[in-house]
């Protein structure tokens, strides 16, 4: 068993797909199965279900995700201290962010991180916010970044920025023009939401609360699992939809969505950390970049 055979194991379980677990890892689906069948035989056991083109995982395989990720993460520490050891001219920094984070704010200054420490891998995973709570509790991820906060008392926030959100209907919506709403409207539409578990989902209860609305009694037609999924849904006119003004920037701007004459609370984002865990100095270095933007921001 080698720590190359467990990132394919660990990236083809979270995907549940060879091919793209092979993509992710710049690799051949040959060389991906060729991975996973060594550790089958190393084992002596299945670790996944093959029904298809489908591919799931063996109670043996979902005992061996926990350990592998583990071992990951202990393995990646293990070189960002030899790093800072000899310095920050190379190591790896492994980081999880939910989608609004990672796909609006993080790329930038991703970006600049790189330009200043090129040696320095940035191992940057996906998540919504309370996946990425989760893997930063449990060790899997140093460091990362979610939308609004988290009970865990095992984590450290620290706000790192802060979000508009809107509500907003497509085009052709009914209400798209309107200078005012009442509750009673709000309350009776047809709204597409993001999955429970998201900071945009979480941020929708304190939302509607501010408008006097219940969420338990809205009316939800569709959920979905991203932002960019919720926009499309709403640009075809399938009810209302609450995102970060980061996300629909440019579809408010083509004229393809229309702001909802509605004021909502600002919602914060955090970086989080284990307060028990190492602290390395790349993330440290990080934090430091991210902070002076957020300063040169204000």
């Amino acid at each position: 068993m080698t720590l190359e055979q467990l990132r394919v194991f660990v990236a083809v379980a979270e995907r549940q797909h060879m091919t793209r677990a092979a993509a992710h890892l710049n690799l051949t689906q040959s060389a991906a199965s060729a991975a996973i069948a060594s550790l089958e035989r190393g084992f002596s056991t299945r670790l996944f279900h093959r029904v298809g083109r489908g591919i799931t995982l063996t109670e043996a395989g979902t005992l061996l995700l926990s350990e592998a990720r583990m071992v990951l993460s202990r393995a990646a520490a293990a070189e960002t201290a030899m790093a800072e050891f000899l310095g920050l001219g190379r190591g790896r920094l492994a980081i999880q962010a939910s989608q609004t984070i990672a796909s609006y704010l993080l790329p930038r200054l991703l970006v600049q991180f790189h330009d200043a420490y090129p040696g320095i891998e940035l191992a940057v995973s996906l998540g919504n916010t309370a996946q990425v709570a989760r893997s930063v509790a449990d060790g899997v991820v140093e460091l990362g970044f979610i939308e609004g906060p988290t009970a865990d008392p095992s984590l450290a926030l620290e706000k790192i920025g802060e979000d508009r959100l809107v509500l907003v209907v497509g085009k052709f919506h009914a209400w798209a023009g309107r200078k005012t709403l009442s509750v009673a409207e709000l309350q009776g539409a047809n709204w597409v939401v993001r999955e429970a578990g998201s900071g945009t989902r979480a941020a929708l209860r304190p939302s509607l609360a501010s408008l006097g609305l219940d969420i338990e009694q809205l009316r939800i037609s569709i959920e979905l699992p991203a932002n960019e999924a919720v926009l499309a849904a709403v640009v075809q006119n399938a009810g209302v939809g609450l995102l970060s003004a980061m996300v629909c920037a440019d579809a408010l701007a083509n004229g393809q969505l229309k702001e909802l004459p509605v004021v909502l609370p600002k919602r914060d984002f955090y970086a989080v950390q284990h307060n028990d865990r190492f602290r390395s100095r790349t993330a440290a270095a990080l934090l430091a970049l991210i902070r002076g933007s957020a300063k040169g921001d204000m």
